[in-house]
């Protein structure tokens, strides 16, 4: 198994990779030029993890490690190149922000459980690591954002971060708890995509 501190990095720089291309290819439907892609990437995949660790009151994680800024530039512009050359379907943007849902909201609960985090603020800094950016992202297009109306999106979040929790409080290997909080997210959100699972709408009495 490999250590926490390794593993946490590498699903951070996956999941920044996989929020950066689903940025990309969102603002691609709105014509926008290489700096606003640019721009749109960065927000979805950094803005969860920032909001995160201002909450924690620790230091940025890509301030922390630039490693973060430059994989989520180098992510943008291959979705970018990619999205020029090949004609990309207007919702594939879906699947690499199902992806980095899953890998940012392991990331996020793991960060505040080592900072000691009770087990509820523990995921909740899971949701908001991997919801706030797609939020950012949303408004910046134009859009309403996923996590407010769409099929589950924060709540696939919520059910996996309280999965993290619950392995990690067992004493799970880290590896296992990761791989299944992670999967149980992915699950539940690309089965809400296909099947139009939703939580209530509100809709106000004339």
């Amino acid at each position: 198994m490999p250590p926490i501190d390794s593993l946490v990095y590498s699903i951070g720089l996956a999941g920044v990779a996989a929020q950066a291309a689903a940025g990309v290819l969102e603002a691609g439907n709105k014509r926008f030029d290489l700096f606003g892609m640019i721009v749109v990437a960065l927000s979805a995949s950094l803005g969860g993890g920032s909001l995160r660790d201002l909450l924690l009151d620790r230091r940025v994680f890509w301030i922390a490690d630039q490693s973060y800024l430059v994989t989520a530039v180098l992510a943008a512009l291959a979705a970018f190149a990619l999205a020029r050359v090949m004609r990309l379907p207007a919702r594939l943007f879906l699947l690499p922000d199902a992806i980095g849902l899953a890998l940012f909201t392991v990331s996020g609960t793991q960060a505040a459980l080592a900072l000691d985090a009770p087990w509820l603020v523990a995921s909740l800094m899971g949701v908001i690591t991997g919801a706030f950016g797609g939020i950012v992202r949303d408004v910046l297009c134009n859009e309403v954002p996923l996590v407010f109306s769409g099929a589950l999106y924060a709540t696939a979040s919520w059910a996996g971060a309280l999965l993290l929790v619950a392995l990690t409080t067992l004493d799970v290997a880290h590896a296992w708890s990761a791989l299944l909080a992670g999967s149980l997210t992915l699950a539940l959100r690309l089965a809400a995509m296909h099947f139009g699972w939703h939580l209530p709408l509100f809709r106000a009495r004339l």
